[in-house]
Formats: C-alpha cells, sequence, structure tokens
C-alpha cells in the first residue's frame, strides 16, 4: 500500500493506536490469515463465531506484520494496533481511499453467473496493452475487495476487479471501495434468491455498483438476458450477445474443444479463437472485446488476449478420461449455469451423455421446484442420464423419472460409477462448492471404464422426438 503509512491507516479509519509505534513505515498489504502474511502486512483480526482474530495478533507481529487492525488488544501486547469497533468497517474505508490515490481504468465486474471467466477473459485482453491488477481467487467479496486493492501499485495502468455478492446493499459497499469507472454484467440468473427473492431483487442488488459510477462511464452488459437488456441507467449501455439488437455480437461460431466466431461490432469483425469449451465462453470474449475497444485496443490485441485465456478453478475444464470424456464444472452451480452447462454437454459427440448433479446452494423456497426444473430440462434436451446426490438433487433425478439415479450420498454414487461409466460417454459434473462434487470429479479422474460389454444398463430412454 504506497504511500499509507501506520499512523496514517489509523487516521483514515478513525482508529486508535495502541502501542509503540518505532517505525512508522508505508503498509506493503492487507491479510488475514497469518499463515501466509508477509514482512510489512497489516494483520485484520476479524473476530468469527468461533475464532478471534485478536488472539493471533502476537503470530502477526512475529511473522512481521507492520501493524495489527483489530476490536481489542491483547493483554500485554505493546506493539501497533488499530482498535476499531468494526474491522470491516474500518477496511472499507482504508481501501476506498486507498483506491481513490489511483486515476487509471477501473473494470468492475458482476452478475450470477460466469463473473470469474469474464474477469478472466478481460483481464487476458487489457493486459494486452496495460500492467493489469486483477481479482486473485475468490477475494470478491467485503473482505476479499480490500485485500486486492491493498495490492494496487503506482505501476499498474488498470485493474479488472469481480464483485461478488448474497445481499442487499454489500454492492453499495463494494462499490465504494472499487470505485469502478467501467461495469460489466454477465447474467442475471437465480443465484442467492434466499436472500434477494427473486430475478428482480438479483437486479436490484447487483446494479446498485452504478449508484457510485460516473454518468460518462460505460456499462457492459449482456444483451440476451432479458433483465440486462430491458433495465436503463444513467450510463451508456453497451450490449454484447448473439442477437442483432447487441452492440458486440458474435457470428459465424463454430464449436468444438475449443471456439472459432467472428466479433462483429460496426464496421469492425474480429475472427477470434477461444481456448475452451462451452458458449459461455463467448459471452466472455464478447464483453472482453466490449472492454478492449472502449479503452482502445485494436483487433490483433483483443484477438490475442482472446486467444491466450486461461480459466481457473474447476470451471468447465474438460477430461479426457480412458475413453470418455468429462466436462468438470464442479466449482459452482444455480439453475442458470447448470442448463448452460448440460447445452455445452450436448453439444459434444458421444455415444451417452450423462449429467452428475448435487445440490445447488442458497436458492430460497422454491429451490425444491428449481432442482425440479433441471432434472426436466436435461431430459428435454436429450441427456440419457442424471446421476444424482444431494437431498435437494433428487428432485433433479425424480424429474428425469427412467433416465434418473439418485444416491444416498456421494460416496455411494463414487462407488456406482465404475458399474455405469461407458466408453464413448460425455459427463457433466456441476454442483455447488458446498456439496463437495471435486471428489466426484476426482473419482472420475481414475476412472477406468470396463467397456460397453460389462458395464450396467441405463434404465430405459423414453423415444426421443
Amino acid at each position: 500500500m504506497e504511500q499509507l503509512t501506520v499512523s496514517r491507516v489509523a487516521e483514515l479509519c478513525g482508529g486508535t493506536l495502541h502501542g509503540a509505534l518505532t517505525d512508522d513505515r508505508p503498509i506493503r498489504e492487507i491479510a488475514i490469515d497469518t499463515r501466509v502474511l508477509k514482512e510489512g502486512d497489516l494483520f485484520a483480526a476479524f473476530r468469527g463465531e468461533r475464532v478471534d482474530g485478536a488472539d493471533y495478533i502476537q503470530t502477526a507481529f512475529e511473522r512481521g506484520a507492520a501493524c495489527c487492525l483489530a476490536e481489542r488488544v491483547p493483554d500485554g501486547e505493546t506493539r501497533p494496533v488499530i482498535v476499531v469497533p468494526d474491522v470491516l468497517a474500518a477496511l472499507e474505508k482504508i481501501a476506498a481511499a486507498y483506491r481513490a490515490q489511483f486515476d487509471l481504468p477501473v473494470i468492475g465486474i458482476t452478475g450470477s453467473v460466469g463473473k470469474t471467466t469474464a474477469k478472466e477473459m478481460i483481464s487476458s485482453v487489457v493486459e494486452q496493452r496495460f500492467r493489469t491488477l486483477k481479482t486473485e481467487g475468490n477475494l470478491n467479496n467485503q473482505i476479499g475487495i480490500p485485500m486486492m486493492l491493498s495490492r494496487l501499485k503506482s505501476s499498474h495502468e488498470a485493474a479488472v476487479i469481480e464483485m461478488g455478492i448474497s445481499g442487499f446493499g454489500e454492492m453499495r459497499s463494494l462499490a465504494h471501495m472499487v470505485q469502478p469507472t467501467m461495469a460489466v454484467y454477465t447474467v442475471i440468473g437465480h443465484a442467492h434468491l434466499e436472500f434477494l427473492h427473486d430475478l428482480d431483487g438479483v437486479l436490484k442488488a447487483k446494479t446498485e455498483m452504478l449508484e457510485t459510477l460516473p454518468e460518462t462511464a460505460r456499462v457492459v452488459v449482456n444483451g440476451d438476458d432479458e433483465k440486462l437488456r430491458e433495465f436503463s441507467c444513467r450510463q451508456r449501455k453497451i450490449t454484447y450477445g448473439f442477437g442483432m439488437h447487441c452492440d458486440v455480437r458474435a457470428e459465424n461460431l463454430q464449436a468444438g474443444e475449443q471456439l472459432c466466431c467472428d466479433i462483429v461490432c460496426g464496421l469492425r469483425r474480429i475472427p477470434v479463437v477461444i481456448p475452451a469449451f462451452g458458449q459461455h465462453h463467448v459471452y466472455a470474449a464478447l464483453a472482453a472485446a466490449a472492454v478492449g475497444m472502449l479503452l482502445g485496443l485494436d483487433d490483433a490485441e483483443i484477438a490475442k488476449g482472446i486467444a491466450g485465456f486461461h480459466n481457473v478453478g474447476r470451471r468447465g475444464e474438460l477430461f479426457h478420461g480412458n475413453g470418455f470424456t468429462m466436462i468438470d464444472d464442479s466449482y459452482n452451480a444455480n439453475p442458470d449455469s447448470v442448463d448452460c452447462g448440460i447445452d455445452s454437454l450436448m453439444r459434444m459427440a458421444g455415444e451417452r451423455h450423462i449429467c452428475i448433479l448435487g445440490d445447488m446452494l442458497e436458492l430460497g423456497e422454491n429451490t425444491m421446484n428449481m432442482h425440479y426444473d433441471v432434472g426436466r430440462y436435461a431430459v428435454e434436451q436429450g441427456v440419457d442420464l442424471v446421476l444424482t446426490s444431494g437431498r435437494c438433487a433428487s428432485e433433479m433425478s425424480r424429474a428425469a423419472e427412467k433416465r434418473g439415479m439418485h444416491f444416498a450420498s456421494s460416496e455411494e454414487l463414487i462407488r456406482a460409477l465404475p458399474g455405469i461409466v461407458k466408453q464413448g460417454d460425455c459427463i457433466l459434473v456441476k454442483a455447488s462448492k458446498g456439496s463437495h462434487f471435486e471428489t466426484v470429479a476426482a473419482a472420475l479422474r481414475e476412472l477406468v471404464p470396463g467397456g460397453t460389454e460389462n458395464c450396467a444398463q441405463p434404465p430405459e430412454r423414453e423415444e426421443r422426438k
């Protein structure tokens, strides 16, 4: 955190500095875990339900912390601790003040589905011209964003910040810190409905970002998403998608293990290769192209950035096993992203198409119906088998009727896989992170199918129409 010393940080957050300040040095970064804390960091000691970060202040200093931010000072501690009533609120003030020191393009990315993919694609494009800070890992919330912003340096020329929320008011807080100069919206979908109630609630919560966005800024939205297409704002909207009404659109799509298409905007036509599987990656490429154009990048830079894209985590990772193919999308799930995953699965050439699905979390009071609808959608699209585990996921297999198989646990499901999976199968693995379906995907990576002659037969299939 260039130019922010310990005493200045205490002043910015309105805290009281306790202990001896022998070296009022600039703080390096913000850390919340002493195991990864580095020399010169500020340690933010959060008080949780089971753990009080203040109990780790001594460890933080032993590891080289410049100071600590906490709601209490441990007995006998004489080193610099900034005491505040609320560590989270103090971090927001510090992050906002630090971000305000920088005059650079900051792209804020949000949406119900595809935020991380869009962040990686946009960063890959922006990096072709600008030295760029981008969100790392899951540092996209009220705790993670101050940590990311503390990594801004004078050498950075742009920042791409992912902004994730689960309730009303959170985006307003994030926007106060990030101060985006451009907003990107992916999809308004069925995520966090337990807190946001319905799609209108999701849109309302996500668009809190625009309250702090300058009127001259641009808002880049998925024009194929009805909610994003129809909402109005005081900033100028730029739409992207497949529809002819979109400002930036994809044409001549060729789908395989990688995607090829033309990105068209006015008289500009950019042939691109997207090194990823699944149509949702086209939307990310379109958003990245729109951002690149607004930042003045030329066609070659945009195409090179898209071609250099690398996804992170278990997000649509394609795995070729011993005679079968798996889409490992076990990182997270909601109805929109599962439907999208099913669409991608059915574009793959294979003997059979199998969905292995777990619970989708935080969907609110209508969660069972949403799980059932996903199961019906799978059948309607021609999926051969729907294998499920999880209390809510049982509705998916119930909806799939003869094509559905439910297991009492993921361990039971894993034990059954050798008798189900055949050579030539194409398999989608998808569930919310809390369902821990990465264990299912890991088991599939080790699986050697027994061949078509000694594998369990699938349930009888209805005649496709």
